[in-house]
């Protein structure tokens, strides 16, 4: 309970937040949470049926009183669709702890940063708690913050490409100056990626297709869970400096 990541008014145990989509079932998905030990997921309210109980839902293998669901505006291409995704929302299920994220295009699916910013101000308005999906632009994460955002979402690279962190020294900018949470989000591939992020100090990471579309989504889940808890460790502990000669590691006095 000593390291706890606290965003808004949500305290959690585990940094990894993992997404509910592309899965082959909701049994499958259900399996790679609980290997991963992720408290919060991520909802598409567009795409996932979590009303019509005549039809499979989320609900019924992912306990949203043990979970916590966070519904996200997945799809949305401008201000309007994402507001309106997140309004129902709140009347669907009460929720007010949200994921914003409005996309400029289909085919980059990088976020449109100045219909992201304009939305982020109305919610926090209406009294939503906006995570924010964005670019890694330190001064645009800064204005999000500043309006607000109670969780930066910076990208790794783009939506679903395994890519990996392609910017760290943007990233390691961000996290320097925010105040909020620093969540990576999008691109990770593998779980070296997730080490990477929290060895840079980022406060957690959100996985979706790294761990759905591996060959075994389950022990994927397994590996993030510990990547993380490694690299939050690895940045807790402090690395040593770096050297450009060599530096034996016994001491030269006294040599035989």
């Amino acid at each position: 309970m000593k390291d706890i990541l606290k965003i808004a008014n949500k305290k959690l145990k585990s940094r990894l937040i993992v997404g509910t989509g592309k899965y082959k079932s909701f049994t499958e998905t259900a399996k790679a949470i609980k290997a991963s030990g992720a408290e919060m997921v991520t909802v598409a309210v567009r795409r996932v049926n979590i009303l019509d109980k005549k039809k499979p839902m989320l609900t019924d293998y992912l306990n949203p009183k043990i979970i916590t669901y966070l519904p996200n505006t997945a799809g949305c291409f401008n201000s309007e669709d994402a507001l309106r995704t997140l309004r129902l929302a709140r009347e669907m299920g009460g929720w007010k702890l949200v994921k914003l994220e409005v996309l400029g295009d289909k085919k980059n699916l990088y976020p449109n940063m100045i219909e992201t910013i304009k939305s982020t101000k109305i919610l926090v308005k209406e009294g939503f708690k906006v995570m924010v999906y964005c670019t890694d632009d330190p001064l645009l994460a800064k204005k999000l913050e500043d309006n607000g955002a109670s969780a930066i979402m910076p990208l790794a690279s783009p939506i679903g490409s395994g890519l990996g962190l392609q910017n760290k020294i943007n990233l390691s900018m961000i996290i320097k100056q925010s105040k909020v949470p620093v969540i990576v989000d999008a691109g990770i591939g593998t779980a070296s990626d997730a080490t990477i992020a929290m060895e840079l100090g980022c406060d957690g990471v959100l996985i979706n297709s790294a761990i759905a579309q591996a060959k075994d989504p389950i022990l994927m889940a397994q590996a993030f869970k510990d990547a993380v808890k490694s690299g939050r460790n690895s940045f807790l502990a402090g690395r040593m400096k770096k050297n450009f000669i060599g530096s034996a590691s016994s001491p030269l006095k006294g040599l035989i």
